[in-house]
């Protein structure tokens, strides 16, 4: 009786199935062309010889690159400014037709530097 009833209680419930593999190892392989120049002679000419290699190269993420999210516009904004300011008050009237604008420049990048970009 006790049969009928696991039979029973065991036919309603899903059957798992599990799925066994043996580990693989995963290589990746390029294929490289490459010539080969054969020396020749008086007698016989040379010749290149060409063939295809398979190079293993490294799978997955060793080329990615890094992505630069560096961005210094409010260090360069307010380094401009403030450069410009000093450049303009620093300088005499002849010279702030260039004092001011290299001012803002050099104060641009000193800001972007302060605020951590590049």
């Amino acid at each position: 009786m006790k049969f009928f009833f696991l039979a029973f209680l065991f036919s309603f419930s899903p059957a798992l199935q599990v799925y066994a593999s043996t580990p693989k190892s995963v290589t990746c392989t390029r294929t490289e062309y490459r010539e080969e120049y054969i020396p020749g002679t008086k007698s016989s000419p040379g010749y290149v010889k060409s063939y295809e290699v398979d190079v293993e190269i490294p799978c997955g993420g060793s080329k990615v690159e890094k992505i630069n999210d560096n961005d210094c516009t409010d260090g360069k904004i307010a380094g401009a400014l403030l450069g410009g300011g000093v450049g303009g008050a620093i300088s005499r009237k002849e010279g702030r037709w260039w004092a001011v604008p290299l001012g803002a420049v050099t104060g641009a990048a000193i800001g972007c530097k302060v605020d951590g970009g590049n």
